[in-house]
């Protein structure tokens, strides 16, 4: 038996077309350890009624059976969850893929999905008002609906990440409250299905308004009066990029349990509470429980990790004013080149068409290409005689930086090392100094990647980053996963005048799952006497 005390609760009130549910979850000092890996509300509606899911305003689609995925009418591919209908009760899904994961999204775009009824015209949705009470922040991906029909609501889960993210607990007491959330229907009978998502949508932005909510009697959950907001204005220093300290424009802020820097994107015990700054920099996180906190965030097109030196601590009722913060990015020197945009995604880099074979319609023509099936096979596809080589002065990273760098297939299905190369001009090599290497990756794979400067068949490279990464994000169709980021010394003895070539190797994958993504690659100059 799981060492856990879990109060679950119901609500209905009146004139809400639905119930609210949430959970009080607690784990004594005194009872065995134990590690939290996945809790959430799954419901399984009527396969003859409900056909039409959908997961956001551009991802809606009639959906195939259950029957459709068993043996006898499908054949499974590299893994259970994905398979190709062979035989569909609609012959409209012939030859389609149908696998859950193409449906998963990041937690802060996770906030309204569900089914629809087309007789009679019924709509049954899950809507999140809020993400602090889910694991990994708002980057977090997690599942959604799928076949079944499935509807899920997911609070906590290493979806997109790994044993990371499976809070131990160890002779701690731990309380915690997941939700509520709302399990919405609506009908219509001269409507549409876009009537009932419109509907769907106009509840999910009535409920984010209405939190925190005033009606859970639990004490465990906190009122209005029992939070407080925080407040300021980030601004952001780079001496090369810009001369003078600027707003951090639309940075993402947030406040986790306190740790180091990024720690909140592998943080599952506490609450989170995250917002996005203006145009100039200013924010405000409203409704924070009381407690003490860690500020952290990020600036999309920045490369770095923010955090402040101290703890924000709120009190019920309290509005705690940071006034200006500086975060200074991280920099040594002039930036010689770059590749790709610091926004902790792969999604700016080449995606391929999928392999005729292992098509979902739905993402045919659509932003997230990336969710098709087998992207990972299509490298030795494209890439069949050679690795992937990329010159920063006459390539570009929308059309010739494949997004994930994986492993080689041989013909007999074995997998290889895979070594890529960056060419770049050097009109003098600066002796005095270091130059910086910055590494950022929006995903990694039980990988190591091994860099080396001009030297490719030299034994002991570079740099070596060891194994790192359990997010599997590449077999299950995400553009990320969790973030790391790598600052290298190189030492100027390793670079010459004219090319040099840098060489980043995936060492020794183990299978066609193992690999990475990048985020952002800059090389820079050594720091110059003037700094």
């Amino acid at each position: 038996m799981v060492p856990l005390n879990i109060d679950k609760r119901f609500a209905l009130l009146r004139g809400a077309s639905g119930f609210y549910s949430y959970a009080i979850y607690e784990h004594l000092a005194e009872w065995s350890d134990f590690d939290l890996i996945q809790t959430r509300i799954a419901f399984k509606l009527r396969k003859d009624r409900f056909c039409y899911m959908a997961i956001s305003s551009d991802k809606q689609r009639l959906m195939p059976s259950p029957e459709d995925r068993e043996p006898k009418n499908s054949q499974q591919l590299a893994y259970p969850e994905a398979v190709i209908l062979t035989h569909p009760q609609n012959p409209e899904f012939q030859g389609e893929v149908d696998d859950k994961y193409q449906y998963s999204c990041d937690n802060k775009d996770n906030r309204v999905h569900g089914w629809i009824s087309f007789d009679p015209m019924i709509g049954f949705w899950i809507i999140f008002p809020s993400d602090e009470f889910r694991n990994g922040g708002i980057m977090k991906q997690n599942l959604t609906s799928h076949v079944g029909p499935t509807n899920l609501a997911m609070f906590h889960s290493g979806h997109y990440a790994g044993e990371p993210l499976f809070p131990k607990f160890r002779n701690e007491h731990w309380k915690k409250v997941f939700g509520p959330v709302l399990i919405y229907l609506n009908s219509t009978t001269l409507g549409t299905q876009s009537d009932l998502w419109e509907d769907a949508e106009e509840q999910m932005f009535y409920e984010l308004e209405a939190w925190p909510s005033d009606w859970p009697a639990s004490e465990d959950y906190l009122k209005v009066d029992q939070r407080g907001d925080v407040k300021g204005r980030l601004l952001v220093k780079d001496q090369y990029a810009f001369p003078m300290t600027q707003s951090a424009q639309y940075a993402y802020l947030g406040l986790a349990l306190p740790g180091e820097k990024g720690s909140w994107q592998i943080e599952s015990k506490g609450y989170q509470f995250w917002t996005r700054a203006d145009e100039n920099g200013y924010f405000r996180l409203s409704n924070v429980c009381a407690g003490e906190y860690g500020l952290y965030g990020w600036v999309p097109g920045m490369f770095g990790e923010y955090k402040w030196e101290s703890s924000v601590i709120v009190q019920p009722g309290s509005i705690v004013d940071l006034q200006e913060l500086i975060f200074e990015l991280p920099r040594d020197g002039k930036t010689i080149w770059e590749i790709g945009i610091p926004d902790r995604s792969a999604a700016e880099f080449f995606v391929p068409d999928p392999d005729p074979m292992f098509v979902n319609r739905l993402y045919l023509n659509h932003p997230e290409r990336y969710r098709q099936y087998g992207l990972w096979l299509r490298y030795s596809q494209i890439y069949q005689d050679t690795d992937l080589v990329y010159d920063v002065q006459s390539n570009y990273w929308e059309t010739d930086w494949f997004f994930a760098h994986v492993a080689r297939i041989k013909e007999d299905g074995s997998v290889a090392s895979t070594t890529w190369q960056v060419k770049f001009q050097l009109d003098t090599v600066i002796p005095a100094g270091m130059y910086k290497f910055r590494l950022g990756f929006a995903s990694a794979n039980l990988a190591t990647i091994q860099v080396r400067f001009n030297s490719p068949d030299q034994y002991v490279p570079h740099f070596d980053t060891g194994r790192f990464g359990t997010d599997n994000a590449i077999a299950r169709h995400g553009i990320h996963g969790l973030y790391y980021s790598f600052e290298i010394d190189v030492s100027p003895q390793w670079l010459k005048e004219g090319q040099n070539i840098l060489f980043l190797t995936l060492k020794k994958p183990a299978n066609i799952f193992v690999g990475v993504m990048y985020d952002y690659l800059r090389l820079e100059e050594p720091a110059s006497e003037e700094d």
